[in-house]
């Protein structure tokens, strides 16, 4: 599992930019057809929140073929993709469980389940913690006892310290809930080796520092829903100004840190050319939005949803250069 947790892709319902979010309505009972085995399985399906896990695997993979120096094994890349995939959708499931509250009341969120009334809040619960113990056990039977306790980890850190702890009182929520998205890299490593290294502790930290202005310029667009549910995302509290200065800040740490690699793990030439134009790309980005605000664009008019879908690509591209490396080197 794991950021890129964190959490870090978000699920995205289709609005109109800037208008208000409708009001929510709980459904008393469930739309007809929606009573089936069929509807009922999506429902389930959605708790773990998909989307949010591809992001995950995107981190996973490519970090097995850096600590393998090669292509590892396939049986190790499958277990930990299924109870990588079980243990995010564990976290994510009990999250859901946890701000079912909030996200009946932001336009973002209110499709989801629980929202909707489609699964009872304590079957919720039941399905999450049955799949962490699941995908805890499976690490532990099949893969290895570090792969296990990283898994557990991320679990733990996601729903007791972000979801209960830091998501409702602090503007820098996703900066320390953000550990549990960098806790596939470091799971993917132990995976193939049996422990950790300071490679994947410099991964980690790329998706540790990428997190915040990724999920930043997604709050920027949803800002009005963030401040309806009460939660204190940066946006909320602070001017836009602020938001993309910091935002632009954690960018080039985030640049920083990739470039770290190269030494530290001894990568190739394709990885450091990708790595730079990559990153200067994202920089671009950065300073688009600086030099906007700067000039007085407020609003949608801003367009933080580019920075949010380039941060998206920027990390694929990277990831995947960290896999195709160590295969031509």
């Amino acid at each position: 599992m794991t950021v890129l947790s964190n959490k870090r892709g978000v699920e995205l319902d289709e609005q109109v930019p800037g208008a208000p979010a409708a009001p929510f309505e709980p459904a008393d009972r469930p739309a007809a057809g929606e009573g089936s085995i069929g509807a009922s399985l999506r429902a389930y399906v959605a708790l773990t929140k998909p989307r949010v896990i591809e992001l995950l695997l995107i981190t996973t993979i490519p970090v097995m073929f850096l600590a393998d120096g090669g292509v590892p094994p396939l049986s190790t890349v499958l277990l930990t993709l299924a109870f990588g995939t079980m243990s995010a959708g564990a976290a994510n499931a009990i999250n859901c469980y946890i701000d079912r509250d909030i996200d009946a009341k932001m336009r973002r969120t209110r499709r989801r389940p629980l929202a909707r009334a489609q699964v009872t809040p304590a079957r919720a619960l039941v399905f999450g913690v049955t799949l962490a113990a699941l995908s805890t056990a499976g690490f532990l039977l099949t893969v290895n006892a570090v792969a296990a306790a990283g898994s557990l980890f991320a679990i733990l850190f996601y729903v007791f310290v972000y979801s209960l702890l830091l998501k409702r009182r602090t503007s820098q929520n996703v900066v320390w809930g953000g550990i549990a998205g960098c806790m596939p890299v470091l799971i993917g490593w132990a995976a193939v080796t049996g422990g950790l290294a300071w490679t994947p502790f410099v991964l980690f930290g790329v998706v540790f520092l990428w997190t915040p202005p990724h999920t930043w310029t997604l709050a920027m667009r949803y800002r009005e829903d963030y401040a309806v549910a009460k939660v204190p995302m940066l946006p909320v509290v602070a001017t836009e100004r602020r938001v993309v200065t910091e935002s632009l800040a954690y960018t080039y740490a985030t640049v920083a840190c990739s470039l770290l690699l190269w030494p530290v793990a001894g990568m190739g030439p394709l990885y450091g050319a990708i790595a730079v134009v990559l990153g200067l790309v994202f920089l671009a980005e950065g300073h688009r939005l600086l030099k906007a605000v700067r000039a007085g664009v407020t609003g949608v008019h801003l367009r933080p949803m580019r920075f949010f879908h380039l941060s998206n690509v920027y990390l694929a591209l990277l990831f995947t250069a960290v896999a195709v490396d160590p295969l031509l080197h």
